[in-house]
């Protein structure tokens, strides 16, 4: 009897692990804003409380999660190289979901009062997103519903993007364009399902 119990107890520690590790990583259709929240309700309920929060669209907090991490939630910059070869340090310290900076997420963390909020998290770099945009529509004037914007002052930061530090670097004007029209896609394709997701926090991620 002890045996099986602990067979059982095994079996339910695994199911949960593999849940776990499903959660954790990318959905399976990334280009798809109903897929996605229909494969990660969870997720949806986060985004919509975001907005409802502080205001950002949860198409604009897709599109700037996918261009930043493709929704790895361990994703981290590249290292560099030392002689050419050896693995040496990273050129940031962004990190999860939002490549979000550790100077950053602090400011978030003592803002918010969410000291134990993670990066990696997809809830808390959704809030992180919906509250980031509040700052940058207070300091940088730049609209909440405005992608293209949004998304150069999200990478520059709104001191460089008050600035106009993302005049200089064409590339970024280049992705900045690309995550507006994700977020448009995300929001036509949201607008057509949004009612149809259920609104009751019953799953695990």
């Amino acid at each position: 009897m002890v045996a099986r119990r602990s067979a059982t107890a095994l079996g339910a520690l695994a199911l949960a692990g593999a849940l776990q590790a499903c959660a954790k990583g990318p959905p399976r259709d990334l280009d798809d804003a109903c897929a996605i929240f229909r494969e990660r309700r969870g997720w949806w309920d986060a985004a919509r409380e975001s907005n409802e929060r502080w205001g950002v669209p949860e198409s604009i907090q897709l599109a700037v999660m996918h261009q930043e991490s493709r929704f790895r939630h361990d994703s981290r910059p590249p290292r560099r190289k030392l002689l050419f070869f050896i693995p040496w340090r990273r050129l940031t310290s962004a990190y999860g979901y939002g490549q979000v900076t550790e100077g950053t997420w602090r400011d978030y963390q003592r803002d918010t009062g969410h000291r134990h909020a993670d990066r990696d998290d997809f809830d808390d770099v959704a809030d992180f997103i919906g509250w980031y945009g509040s700052l940058i529509q207070r300091t940088a004037h730049v609209s909440k519903t405005d992608a293209y914007h949004f998304y150069l002052a999200y990478h520059e930061g709104p001191g460089g993007f008050r600035r106009g530090s993302q005049r200089t670097k064409p590339w970024l004007l280049a992705v900045a364009r690309k995550v507006a029209a994700r977020a448009r896609r995300y929001e036509r394709q949201y607008a057509a399902c949004r009612d149809e997701l259920p609104r009751k926090r019953f799953w695990l991620f």
